[in-house]
Parts: C-alpha cells; sequence; structure tokens
C-alpha cells in the first residue's frame, strides 16, 4: 500500500471506490431489467456492447486528449457530463419509460463519454506518485475497482428486491459527485504540461500503433486483454442469465453472485500489491488464466447455487490478477509519450472483446443453453492460455516483464 502515503492519490482513491460502487448499481441494474423485459440473453449481452462498443470509438480520441492536455481537467469535464446522461437515465425510468432500445442509447452515451475519459483515468494514476510507488497504485486502483464490484451489485441486489431499479438509477447518478470533489481537492496534475500536439488524431494513433509494434511486452498484454474480454468478462452480465434461468434465484442471491466476484478480488490483492513476494508479472497472468479457465468450468458444471458461488469467488480473483497485471505491465513499458494513446489501445481491445463476447455468450446461450455456453468459454481459455505459456522463444508471456523503454523515452 505504499501509493496510500501519498494524500492525492488516496483522495482519488476514495472518491473513486464511491463513484465505481454506484457505476455497479448500473452494471448489475440495467441487465437486469432488460432480461425481466425481454427474457432473453442476447438482450444481457446487448447491454455490455452498448457501454462497450463506444468506448472503442472514443478511446483514440481519448488517448490523444490524455497525452496532451491536462488529465485533471479531461476527468472533470467527462464525469460532469457522464452525471448528467446518468441523471436523464434514472428520469427515464422513473417516469415510466420502459423502452429497451432508449435504455441502451443512454448507456451508449455513457460509454462514449468514458471512452474518452478512461485513458486519462488511467494515466492519472501515474501523475499522482512517483515511479517507485507505480505498481502499488495501479494494484490499488484494479483493487478499488473490484471493491466497487463487490459492494454495488451486492447494494443492488438488495434494491432491486425492496425499492426497485429506478433507486439502483438515482444513486448511480448521485455517485459521480465523489469523484468530481475527488478531482477538485487533488493538487496533482492542475497544470500539467503535455507534450504538443503537431498531428490528427488519426496520425497520433498510428504512430502509437508503429510503437507497440516495437514493444513485444506491450503486443503481449493486449493479446491478453482481448482473452480476458472475449472469454472471461461476460461472466459479470451473465450471471444475471444464470440467477434466472439456471439457479432459479431472486435479485438478492443475484447481487450476492456478483458481489462474490468482487470478494475474489480483495483476496487476490495482496498477491498483486507490488510487494517484494509477489511473482513476476508474467508468472501472475499465467497462474491467474489457467485457474480462471478451471472457474469458468467449473461454474458451467455447478450443481447448485452454493458452487457457483464459490466459483465466482475464484473467478473475481483471477480477474483482478490478470488485469491488474497487464496494466501494471503496460505502465511499466511505455516510454512516457506514449502513455495515454497506448493505454487507449490496450482500452479499445478490451472494449472491442468484450461486447463481441457478451453478445457471442448471448446468442450461443438462446441456442444452445447458459451451461454450454460458459463450457465452451472456460475451454477456450484454457486452450490459449496454453500456447502462449508454452511458447519458449519471441513471442512469450515473459515479455510482460520487459523493462522501461527508456531509450524511446529519451528521444522525446
Amino acid at each position: 500500500m505504499n501509493a496510500f502515503r501519498h494524500r492525492d492519490y488516496r483522495i482519488f482513491w476514495i472518491g473513486a471506490l464511491l463513484s465505481n460502487t454506484g457505476s455497479w448499481l448500473l452494471n448489475l441494474t440495467l441487465p437486469y431489467v432488460l432480461f425481466q423485459l425481454t427474457e432473453s440473453a442476447l438482450w444481457v449481452g446487448a447491454s455490455v456492447a452498448a457501454q462497450f462498443l463506444p468506448m472503442f470509438v472514443f478511446s483514440p480520441f481519448g488517448g490523444s486528449l490524455a497525452d496532451h492536455h491536462p488529465r485533471r481537467r479531461i476527468l472533470l469535464i467527462m464525469q460532469t457530463a457522464m452525471a448528467v446522461v446518468a441523471l436523464g437515465l434514472w428520469l427515464v425510468w422513473a417516469l415510466g419509460l420502459r423502452d429497451p432500445y432508449l435504455l441502451l442509447a443512454l448507456v451508449a452515451l455513457i460509454g462514449a463519454l468514458n471512452g474518452v475519459s478512461m485513458p486519462s483515468w488511467q494515466g492519472f494514476v501515474h501523475d499522482l506518485v512517483p515511479r517507485e510507488d507505480l505498481l502499488s497504485a495501479v494494484t490499488m486502483n484494479s483493487l478499488q475497482f473490484n471493491a466497487a464490484r463487490a459492494i454495488g451489485p451486492a447494494l443492488a441486489g438488495v434494491l432491486l428486491a425492496t425499492l426497485g431499479p429506478s433507486w439502483a438509477f438515482g444513486i448511480n447518478a448521485l455517485s459521480f459527485g465523489c469523484v468530481i470533489v475527488a478531482l477538485l481537492l487533488v493538487r496533482a496534475g492542475r497544470d500539467a504540461v503535455r507534450t504538443p500536439k503537431t498531428a490528427s488524431v488519426a496520425r497520433q494513433f498510428s504512430s502509437a500503433l508503429r510503437y507497440v509494434r516495437t514493444q513485444p511486452g506491450l503486443i503481449m498484454s493486449i493479446v491478453v486483454a482481448a482473452t480476458i474480454g472475449f472469454l472471461g468478462n461476460p461472466m459479470f452480465s451473465f450471471t444475471v442469465v444464470f440467477a434466472g434461468a439456471v439457479f432459479n434465484v431472486g435479485p438478492v442471491a443475484l447481487g450476492l453472485m456478483n458481489a462474490a466476484l468482487g470478494v475474489g478480488a480483495f483476496a487476490a490483492a495482496p498477491i498483486v500489491s507490488g510487494s517484494r513476494w509477489s511473482p513476476a508479472l508474467s508468472r501472475l497472468v499465467s497462474i491467474g488464466l489457467v485457474v480462471y479457465s478451471a472457474a469458468l468450468i467449473v461454474f458451467a458444471m455447478a450443481p447448485g447455487y452454493a458452487v457457483g458461488l464459490v466459483a465466482a469467488v475464484v473467478i473475481g480473483a483471477c480477474f483482478l490478477g490478470v488485469v491488474a497485471s497487464i496494466n501494471t505491465a503496460t505502465q511499466l513499458i511505455v516510454a512516457d509519450p506514449f502513455r495515454g494513446r497506448v493505454l487507449a489501445i490496450r482500452l479499445m481491445t478490451f472494449t472491442l472483446a468484450a461486447p463481441l463476447g457478451s453478445l457471442a455468450w448471448g446468442a450461443t446461450s438462446d441456442a444452445i443453453g447458459p451451461r454450454p455456453t460458459v463450457l465452451i468459454a472456460g475451454v477456450l481459455m484454457g486452450v490459449i492460455t496454453a500456447v502462449l505459456i508454452s511458447r519458449k522463444r519471441g513471442f512469450r508471456m515473459a515479455r510482460l516483464d520487459d523493462p522501461h523503454d527508456e531509450l524511446q523515452a529519451s528521444r522525446n
């Protein structure tokens, strides 16, 4: 927890925790209400696609902004805009409008704004701590996100069972105020000077792509992000389908299942915290992917809710371990002038793979059922992981441990 020694990081971390808790209210409430309205797993996948596909489209613009403008200012503008749209989503539901397409449109707008914001969000962590505490800061940032994943769905389950979706949508809108206040209190990054903008967004993005091709460690982090996005991340919304169509449990049990995913992340945090006894990043990713695939298979074959709950804890732990590790590897390897754009590329990979995976899971589930769908995903993840681990030369998992690109940094 070395990052917590820094005042600005502590303030931002707390604000982000409260805000992301509200976001996870939305992440569970939206697929839940869509499944209730349509009784289709494909609509559950569509709820994920509506959030992530706009992020994919707008991330290059966000990455360019993050490299050329103060990230704190970008975050303040984008978080305020998302708060306004989230308030509109609450108002639509409160007025009794139950059109699935309207709900998806509003969530897609939030996703677009988040696509612009996210590269600055991830890069801002680098602005708050010195390089020696970066591993701790990135890991604690992932822990904060997964703590919200534990608290938010549990709260959503209670709200859905008692007060209804309107309260969940409303609290999500109000939660944006927490991170806005935190950003106003943070001193770091107020007058940060970025690299002058000398080319269009397209050219800047192309130069970042060319740079990534020279760094095998960055390429590997992108490949892992695609794998975890397509085959692993859909599980976080697919619990809605299992709760309603397989385990036959209500919203409170659904909330607990999603909370279990966050509890697993808490359990994994000490391992990926950057302490002296933490394994190498490549080893963490390898172990995490192997166990993740096994946990998906167990979840798919679970005879009842209790076994599924235990598998969800393991899935949450592996998700944190893998995502935090590839994010840390990216932050440690990339040359500083390319940081925002490279983070945007990795984010784009994940935000394209996640909705495509969710749509594929939804369509497959409607065709052959939820259990075979998750089983296939677990097997495929295991096969891909075995291939990546077995490679001994060139493009291999060990490249995640590559050092910081000091040469390119010195040239800029």
